[in-house]
């Protein structure tokens, strides 16, 4: 067993893998949480994305309970709810009660991305300009948690009192703007986004102001894994994600076969796939370690929240497993 200088987290895409049901889906996100509380991991959280056959993740809230019931120490959250597609109220209510059901064990991650396309958008009747009230909805919805509503005669039933930690997630400035003015936790998307993760986290530091949920500036960094027990293993799992990766940006409706696209990854599409992948540790366990370990020394990061990018399900899991007997 090691030991890692900040606490390791996942972030649980919830995929539905080729061949693969919703429900073993699910089934496997229960496994893997089951197995994360195990192995020493701080928190599992779950994205909304909505109209993508392949993440399962859509009603976030509801896996998350499901998930609770299921383990009984390990912190759960979203990574993150997309506020702008909801009302604060009913993110409040749904959240107030899955801490009441599990004390001391929910986070509360928030984006204003759709995380969809704009049909879908259409669909979530989520209003053009519903982004722009981002600010003032995450204060509405901290009230809604917290002993004094912003809302007169409203309360949030289950909710009030429960002080439901809230974090603010991105992948630009935006985000670290925000998160600096109202004193929330910082998570960057620096998993599949990393232009400007030191310019955020710089510019979050630079501008925090203490609240009464933080005191100092707490920045979580996004990484990907792809740990084997072989170099040569972790470079055809790297290869399998860049085409899984590939065929989710370009490939939708097409049926291309690997050497097809192999052929596509050769050129800009290849690169725009590798590019996402900048944060991306692959090799060995104690390999990726030392890559993890560089990163948190080159951010200074309070945590790191990992995503596995291994497509198959056995590998995943395996990655996971490697990095935990290296690192906690």
């Amino acid at each position: 067993m090691g030991s890692f200088p900040v606490p390791l987290s996942i972030l649980d895409l919830a995929t539905v893998g080729k061949g693969e049901t919703v429900a073993e889906s699910f089934a496997a996100s229960v496994d893997l949480a089951q197995r994360a509380e195990k192995w020493g991991f701080t928190r599992i959280w779950y994205a909304e994305h909505h109209n993508m056959p392949t993440i399962a993740s859509s009603a976030t809230s509801v896996l998350i309970a499901h998930i609770a019931s299921q383990t009984t120490s390990i912190r759960l959250g979203s990574g993150g709810i997309m506020l702008p597609n909801h009302s604060p109220l009913v993110i409040a209510e749904q959240f107030g009660t899955l801490a009441t059901l599990h004390p001391g064990r929910i986070d509360l991650g928030l984006g204003r991305a759709p995380g969809t396309d704009q049909v879908t958008v259409q669909a979530l009747r989520r209003t053009p300009g519903a982004a722009e009230s981002f600010p003032n909805d995450v204060l509405e919805l901290q009230g809604f948690l917290g002993d004094h509503s912003r809302v007169r005669g409203v309360a949030a039933t289950p909710g009030r009192g429960t002080h439901v930690p809230l974090y603010i997630l991105g992948s630009s400035l935006y985000g670290a703007q925000l998160a600096a003015a109202l004193g929330l936790p910082y998570s960057f998307a620096s998993h599949f986004a990393p232009d400007a993760l030191h310019q955020a986290i710089s510019v979050y530091r630079e501008r925090f102001e203490p609240s009464d949920q933080l005191a100092e500036p707490y920045v979580i960094v996004g990484a990907g894994t792809l740990a084997a027990d072989s170099e040569d293993e972790a470079e055809r799992q790297r290869q399998n994600t860049r085409r899984a990766r590939f065929r989710m940006l370009f490939g939708r409706g097409q049926n291309m076969t690997d050497a097809e696209v192999d052929q596509h990854l050769d050129g800009a599409g290849g690169m725009q796939v590798d590019h996402m992948m900048t944060y991306t540790g692959v090799g060995t366990g104690p390999q990726v370690r030392q890559f993890l370990l560089r990163l948190q020394e080159d951010t200074k990061a309070d945590e790191l929240i990992l995503t596995s990018n291994a497509v198959e399900r056995p590998a995943l899991l395996r990655s996971f497993e490697l990095v935990a007997e290296e690192c906690l």
